[in-house]
């Protein structure tokens, strides 16, 4: 994808292209360039520059696209000679970049850099350490004797030409938020019969001249902007263009729908047919070896981002992949793909963004939005999501681990975006348990035993983070960071991953010392860890942003479970706790209940989105209800006159350790919206 952002940055960074030469060379601009007049300086100039023109244009023609970068900035502070490190970046394969010019301006006299300097070009597998092979090609050039008081004027084109898309071609231009002052200039235009389909924020429409093959965006000191404050990501989206060849969604389908067909499609001899007739003889139901080709494919094939040649966007094949045991989410899913139609389950490839997709609806076509690849099988008439490139104890899922809300299936026939809607939460991403036994007294140290429950994408990440270790290191590792806080001492640390619960399960155990405080007269009282809630902030926006947008917040459903095991010498009748709670503001569900049985005392407190999306009547009203919103900190309070036990408001409370707080359905919230 061609993304033009227009902004001030210090290193000039062309797209990923794929060349056939190595060297940077030099040449004239292109003939479809133009260049924008310079912004005079003003007397008074904020920032450490001042950005007297910068141009950004697009061309797409038969051989792919064209970007031409052509910028003259006055350096006014020393932070900004970082702009005389030029690095251009491309994939050999479709044109070498062509650098036009590279000028230093002082005092009217201008230097051509180019004279005394020149580009180093490097190989970027420095990226090897992110699992990446691209083949991306980098050149470098340090500006010598660069000052503050200078303009550095660079000009330069890069090409790209993706044999996956072929004829097809799509991309963003963009106004950064903040820019530095100055004049800028983005530019789209094509060739005779080239026309792309086009769309963009209304900002960039006012300020839009069409030509007769162009279009063309002019700012002099555009103005920072921000998105509506806590509006719905589909909201930030600000001085925009899209542009793409393609007609619809379904046209992307149909395109790469081949490919993942090609790529599945094993040789007679291929090994992973036997690998497939292995796993059909070991498991006799689809969904069992559905399970064991997604272990297979996690376990046997490590995760290599492959970009080489056509690799970005076209799958490598399935006998590839599974023989040098190495592959990106696309060989991933090729391999798995093959495997499940081996074994005669129903599957497709569905395209996804996991960086975010809210809106991805209201986009044009472009196949660069997605950045993932998924495998959804049908097994006895259910929907299964697969990923080869999470770690093997993840499972098919009804859902995508990754929250996203569209996928795009990979059909022969074309398949539009799929809306995956979203769904309450039901089961918390994250549970604390916190369990103190102070039954040797008030004086005296607790035992103390901690357990952190993590599910969906933390819950992996826990999984390839602890399970590296062993059970010593994991020990040790606790003892020196944790001891001297809550612990005096840590006894055992244990971490395990249920495959069953899909969460990562993490318990301390050991000894410290309860903080009571003293109240006077013998009373005592404990802030229980995890008991309070904060309260919301307003959901309020400034004059300028649009009022009546909706409010949102991000789905999450988080528990604290706290159990007090009370000093021996006391009686029920001598204790009492905090007020419960269960509010609803802006969709969120506040919840804290307690009880006191067989000694100890119980609370569990929960905060779950029940509404990620929220009107502005809605918040509103809320913001009204602050002031009464109960911020009281998780209290038990002992005192030796008491004559009635007030713990609670007669709920039922499980204690952390006589129930199964892995289970899908906990008690950490209540079922029901309520005022």
């Amino acid at each position: 994808m061609r993304v033009l952002l227009l902004m001030l940055t210090s290193v000039l960074v062309g797209s990923p292209a794929y060349a056939q030469s190595e060297q940077v060379r030099r040449g004239p601009a292109p003939g479809w360039a133009t260049q924008s007049g310079l912004l005079p300086v003003p007397e008074v100039v904020d920032g450490p520059m001042f950005v007297r023109r910068q141009d950004a244009e697009v061309h797409l023609s038969d051989q792919g696209q064209a970007q031409y970068i052509a910028s003259r900035i006055k350096i006014l502070q020393s932070a900004a000679l970082q702009l005389g490190n030029i690095s251009i970046a491309w994939n050999p394969q479709a044109g070498a970049p062509i650098v036009h010019k590279i000028d230093v301006i002082r005092d009217g006299q201008v230097t051509d850099v180019l004279s005394q300097a020149s580009f180093e070009v490097l190989r970027r597998e420095g990226q090897l350490e992110e699992a990446r092979l691209d083949g991306v090609l980098t050149a470098v050039l340090r500006v010598p004797d660069l000052r503050v008081g200078d303009e550095l004027e660079i000009e330069f084109t890069t090409f790209v030409s993706d044999p996956t898309l072929k004829r097809n071609q799509s991309g963003l231009l963009i106004i950064a938020p903040s820019p530095s002052p100055g004049r800028y200039h983005l530019g789209l235009s094509w060739d005779q019969g080239r026309e792309p389909k086009l769309k963009m924020t209304p900002d960039m429409a006012a300020a839009m001249v069409k030509g007769e093959r162009s279009v063309d965006f002019r700012f002099d000191n555009p103005a920072t902007v921000s998105p509506p404050k806590d509006a719905p990501p589909r909201y930030q989206w600000q001085r925009t263009v899209e542009f793409t060849d393609f007609t619809d969604w379904a046209s992307i389908s149909r395109h790469f729908a081949p490919l993942y067909a090609k790529a599945a499609t094993l040789a007679p001899d291929s090994s992973v047919k036997r690998e497939a007739k292995r796993i059909a003889a070991a498991q006799a139901g689809p969904l069992d070896r559905a399970r064991a080709a997604l272990k297979l494919v996690q376990q046997d094939v490590r995760y290599i981002y492959v970009g080489l040649n056509s690799g970005n966007l076209t799958p490598s094949s399935a006998d590839e992949t599974w023989q040098r045991r190495y592959g990106d989410c696309k060989g991933k899913t090729s391999l798995l793909l093959a495997l499940l139609q081996e074994l005669g389950i129903e599957a497709e490839p569905v395209i996804v963004s996991s960086g975010g997709d809210d809106g991805l609806e209201q986009r044009l076509p472009i196949p660069q939005f997605f950045d993932h690849v998924l495998v959804r099988a049908h097994i006895d008439g259910a929907t299964y999501w697969l990923d080869g490139t999470l770690p093997p104890v993840a499972q098919p899922s009804a859902r995508p681990i990754f929250p996203v809300n569209w996928g795009l299936p990979l059909t022969a026939e074309g398949s539009n975006l799929e809306r995956l809607p979203p769904k309450p939460l039901t089961t918390p991403d994250e549970i604390n348990l916190f369990e103190i036994d102070a039954r040797a007294g008030f004086d005296k140290p607790a035992r103390i035993v901690s357990t952190h429950i993590v599910r969906g994408v933390q819950g992996l990440q826990e999984q390839l983070q602890f399970s590296t270790v062993t059970s010593g290191q994991l020990l040790e590792a606790f003892r020196q960071r944790a001891v001297g806080e809550t612990w005096q001492t840590i006894d055992d640390v244990r971490w395990r991953y249920d495959e069953k619960a899909e969460a990562s399960i993490l318990t301390i155990s050991g000894v410290g010392a309860i903080d009571w405080d003293d109240d006077g007269d013998g009373a005592k009282s404990l802030s229980l860890p995890g008991g309070g809630f904060s309260p919301p902030e307003r959901r309020v926006r400034a004059d300028d942003q649009n009022k009546e947008l909706p409010f949102y917040t991000a789905p999450e459903y988080i528990c604290h479970v706290t159990t007090v095991q009370l000093p021996s010498s006391t009686q029920p009748r001598q204790w009492s706790s905090a007020a419960s709670y269960d509010a609803h503001l802006f969709g969120r569900n506040y919840y804290r209940a307690w009880e006191l049985r067989d000694g100890a005392v119980r609370m569990v407190r929960g905060s779950r989105i029940e509404q990620a999306e929220i009107d502005a009547a809605t918040a509103q009203r809320d913001n009204a209800r602050i002031a009464g919103f109960d911020n009281s900190m998780g209290w038990i309070s002992y005192k030796p006159t008491g004559r009635k036990a007030s713990v609670g408001d007669g709920a039922t409370v499980p204690a952390t350790y006589d129930f199964d707080w892995t289970a899908k359905d906990v008690p950490c919230a209540v079922a029901t919206k309520r005022p």
